[in-house]
């Protein structure tokens, strides 16, 4: 059985809507991940998504490759969507499903800001036509204990922009692409004489105060967080396998329910 979108003929997406399949949206992001891993990390929200769809007879639809992150725009290579511009592709790639009446939608976001706005789009989706479109963020649904798992102790070192979880992961499915050569640690930056904490802002007097940073401005390689010397193949295969196994559960659940009635109980 075939659980890739791109590869069916209409022929056989209409038999399976016999089903009332449950239709999972990846969408991730085309930019920098440190000078070691590849821009293309959309893939990994692509492959988990298909993971998922053959561990629960879901159905994957392609990826959407291009995310929206305006901090990284000074890093060339990377593609970005305007807000705005990304609002309606993800309103569009779902409409496109409601508007044959196929409304168990599951959005698989891999790019953590995305999320936003993927809310927004989803707020106004429901207004318009009452259905209520789940997404899940990849990256924020791993648990505390899997982070134990695989980094114990050094857990919060390992995480962030340039090191993991997506470094880990690129690893595992991407190996031939990786440039272990190249990889660096983060190094603490500054803006206005203050301890940045990412593209978001930096702190005053140990609180936070938000400025308007551009990533490059941080660190000219990206590496805005986390060191990717404590990433490995191993360490991505139990995070792809925890997300694979998540996402089929949610699967499941949502199988159950009607995006239309919130309230309601489970089919039976």
């Amino acid at each position: 059985m075939k659980h890739a979108l791109k590869d069916m003929t209409v022929a056989e997406f209409r038999d399976r809507l016999a089903e009332d399949p449950v239709i999972l949206l990846p969408l991730g992001s085309h930019e920098e991940q440190g000078p070691h891993a590849p821009m293309g990390d959309y893939l990994l929200a692509e492959e988990i998504a298909l993971r998922a769809a053959k561990a629960s007879g879901a159905i994957a639809a392609p990826c959407l490759p291009f995310g929206h992150a305006e901090f990284f725009r000074g890093y060339p290579g990377g593609i970005q969507l305007r807000a705005a511009t990304f609002r309606a592709v993800v309103e569009d790639m779902v409409t496109s499903f409601l508007d044959h009446d196929i409304s168990r939608l599951l959005i698989v976001n891999g790019h953590s800001t995305n999320a936003p706005l993927i809310d927004e789009a989803l707020r106004g989706i429901r207004r318009r036509t009452g259905v209520a479109v789940a997404s899940i963020d990849l990256w924020r649904s791993i648990p505390d204990s899997i982070w134990a798992q695989i980094h114990g102790p050094a857990a919060a070192q390992a995480r962030g922009h340039g090191g993991d979880p997506v470094t880990s992961v690129s690893m595992y499915l991407r190996p031939g692409t990786m440039r272990p050569d190249l990889m660096r640690a983060a190094v603490p930056a500054q803006a206005m004489g203050l301890p940045a904490i990412g593209v978001t802002g930096v702190r005053f007097e140990g609180m936070p105060l938000n400025l308007p940073l551009d990533g490059y401005e941080l660190h000219p390689d990206g590496m805005l967080g986390g060191d990717p010397a404590l990433a490995s193949a191993e360490a991505g295969r139990l995070i792809v396998e925890h997300l694979t196994g998540h996402c089929a559960r949610l699967v499941t659940h949502l199988r159950q329910h009607d995006p239309r009635q919130l309230q309601a109980g489970p089919r039976s």
